[in-house]
């Protein structure tokens, strides 16, 4: 069959419907692996099996619960300042090493890796015979006091510190590809060429250029600590994973509907921070 001249050949739709049918299938398997779970959670948390009928009584006993608020402060606490100190230890050192010396990245990229290769398991151990070097071997002296009083009960900054070794390869992957994305040193020299010293540099140059990747870098940090046990149960702390383990023998419906609550809170979390990244966004697309 000839083609008369200027009228172009038709596409055969064929290979585009099956990878649309696919991408689709896809899809709804991904949803289906969230969702099916999260639903047969939520529905066992509002199945009153005593009468019969469905409420949610299971939620509303949460904040009532024994032990709960002093959990949820202390897990938030703790996520807070991990954020703040994996943030305040891995841009600087990115920037030094993007900016002074980049022959050095591939070693502090292997060093970003070793909290994924060393078991928590390990790390916790260690933490541990170091921590009880404080009130023994070094009772008395200034070290001893600071692993002592890393210990609080009420606030655990040796949990701080090991979380922020945690969280190091998840920060430096966001960082990383955000640095990638932009022309540091170009920014750099035009902010240090009109007089901007090295704070306003970073707080006023770099760092709104990279608020996407500080923002990944926290969401992935807040979502470690609030999900970490083995380390908080070794080391005898209260979090809320551990409260939520303790409250399972005891009201096992309960403790799904806070596991289910915290799931819904960070899925909500993290739709904020998309939110909130796109409407910063958009004024300066429309500029």
């Amino acid at each position: 069959m000839t083609i008369p001249v200027g009228v172009e050949a038709p596409v055969p739709a064929g290979p585009s419907r099956r990878r649309l049918g696919s991408t689709w299938l896809i899809l709804l398997l991904a949803v289906a692996y969230f969702v099916i779970p999260l639903g047969a959670s939520f529905f066992y948390t509002i199945d009153n099996r005593a009468t019969h009928s469905i409420d949610l009584d299971a939620y509303a006993k949460i904040p009532a619960a024994v032990g709960f608020v002093d959990a949820l402060r202390r897990s938030l606490t703790l996520a807070v300042l991990t954020v703040v100190g994996a943030l305040a230890v891995t841009l600087p050192a990115m920037l030094v090493v993007t900016l002074r010396w980049p022959r050095l990245r591939p070693v502090i990229e292997g060093l970003s890796l070793i909290p994924l290769v060393i078991p928590p398991i390990a790390l916790v151990v260690g933490v541990r015979d170091v921590l009880g070097l404080g009130p023994n071997q070094l009772a008395g002296t200034p070290l001893g006091d600071a692993l002592v009083s890393s210990q609080d009960l009420d606030l655990p900054w040796v949990l701080v510190i090991v979380y922020i070794v945690l969280a190091l390869p998840f920060v430096y992957r966001a960082f990383d590809a955000g640095l990638r994305a932009i022309e540091v040193r170009t920014l750099v020299d035009a902010a240090r060429g009109l007089g901007a010293s090295w704070p306003a540099v970073v707080f006023r140059v770099l760092l709104p250029n990279l608020r996407s990747a500080a923002l990944g870098a926290s969401f992935l940090t807040i979502a470690l600590v609030l999900g970490e046990f083995t380390i908080a149960s070794i080391l005898s702390f209260d979090t809320l994973p551990t409260w939520l383990v303790e409250i399972s023998g005891e009201n096992a419906q309960e403790s799904v509907a806070v596991s289910v609550a915290s799931l819904l809170f960070a899925w909500l979390l993290l739709l904020a921070v998309s939110l909130a990244d796109r409407r910063r966004r958009s004024p300066r697309r429309a500029s």
